[in-house]
């Protein structure tokens, strides 16, 4: 089990809470996860970077989910933050399906089957 997988599974919360209904302790928790989810974001983005999963899928995908999260910042960075903030807004209309897949994939991971 990795840091990563963890990672997965909190980013994978926060994006699905809309489809958490059907548990409203597990949802609540998300919630109360999602005020820090720019915080959340910048560290998975970050340390997927460093630890060069960005060549894979699982990489990728975790970049869009960090990147959703961190919308509100993107603005910020000098010469290509309106486009990468313009992109998270677009990844942004697949929220659940993306939070979804990033979720399963953290789950499985912490289990060991990938």
């Amino acid at each position: 089990m990795e840091i990563i997988h963890i990672l997965s599974i909190v980013a994978g919360l926060i994006l699905c809470v809309s489809f958490l209904d059907a548990v409203p302790s597990l949802q609540k928790f998300a919630k109360w996860l999602g005020s820090f989810d720019t915080i959340i974001g910048l560290i998975l983005i970050i340390y997927v970077i460093y630890i060069g999963l960005w060549d894979s899928l699982f990489g990728i995908i975790a970049i869009f989910a960090g990147l959703i999260m961190i919308v509100g910042i993107l603005p910020a960075i000098p010469a290509v933050g309106k486009h990468l903030e313009k992109f998270a807004k677009w990844l942004g209309g697949f929220q659940g399906i993306i939070g979804l897949i990033v979720l399963i994939v953290g789950i499985l991971g912490v289990l060991d089957i990938i």
